[in-house]
């Protein structure tokens, strides 16, 4: 019988500032390879990490967004469940898009520290992977589709959100839990059966078990996050997106952090 799912990891470059989370995506693509009993599709090839302008970094990795667009595309057009492990969360320039034109009734649970609303003008980082989900909204032109409702995404522990970027959110309708009210109750409250993509970004966890390359206190727990995907019906789930996995952190066992990543994904599949 074949499996449900499509694995696709990113190896392309994404904005990526640092170097681990392409060798963090690689090494939890094959995890979870063995896990679903399916090949990876590799979207990309690597390049070095650069702290440059969003301006410089979206057309360098429009290869590899076009690439993770029609993973996407293939996967749906299949019948199957996309699962992504890409290494930024620009990488969803390539996804989100695609998710609200084929499934345009699905929330999107973005699981995050950040809200990643910013735009051009509101920017203080220049770093294109917070102003992706105001990009999907068509808040501003990525070049890359829109489409998304911004009243169909909830902000699942976010707590590092600029000024500008909160009048953004709350103009646009997004709602925005803080980690305390990200319980499994609240959260399945606001889905209201209505299907669901997930994306989630590591920094969304208290620093310490999955390393990311911005990270952020006072956030999740890995068991808070278990509860809230234990709580998801499998048959509701579009699509998961797992990003910001930085490898080769010097305080945390960058095998404890995958066990711990491929855990918690398991609770998905109830």
């Amino acid at each position: 019988m074949s499996s449900p799912f499509s694995l696709i990891v990113s190896q392309g470059r994404v904005a990526d500032r640092t170097n681990g989370a392409l060798v963090g995506a690689r090494r939890v693509g094959a995890e979870l390879s063995t896990l679903l009993g399916v090949d990876a599709s590799v979207v990309g090839t690597p390049s070095p990490a650069r702290d440059d302008d969003w301006s410089a970094a979206l057309p360098q990795a429009k290869e590899t967004l076009d690439g993770l667009r029609r993973a996407v595309s293939d996967a749906f057009d299949a019948g199957r469940t996309p699962v992504l492990v890409t290494n930024t969360c620009a990488a969803s320039l390539g996804t989100l898009p695609t998710v609200a034109e084929r499934h345009p009734d699905a929330v999107v649970l973005w699981i995050d520290a950040h809200g990643d609303f910013n735009t051009p003008a509101t920017t203080e980082s220049g770093y294109l992977g917070g102003m992706i989900v105001a990009a999907a909204c068509g808040l501003w032109d990525s070049g890359h589709g829109a489409g998304l409702d911004p009243r169909q995404v909830i902000v699942v522990g976010g707590r590092d959100i600029d000024a500008a970027e909160g009048d953004l959110l709350a103009d646009a309708g997004v709602t925005v839990l803080s980690p305390a009210d990200s319980t499994p109750e609240r959260v399945t409250e606001l889905i209201d059966g209505r299907p669901v993509w997930i994306h989630v970004d590591w920094d969304v966890l208290e620093p310490g078990y999955i390393p990311a390359a911005y990270r952020v206190g006072a956030g999740l727990l890995p068991r808070d996050l278990a509860a809230i995907f234990a709580a998801l019906p499998l048959g509701s789930v579009r699509g998961v997106e797992l990003a910001e996995f930085e490898a080769g952190d010097a305080d945390v066992p960058e095998h404890l952090s995958v066990e711990l990543i491929i855990e918690t994904f398991q609770h998905l599949l109830h």
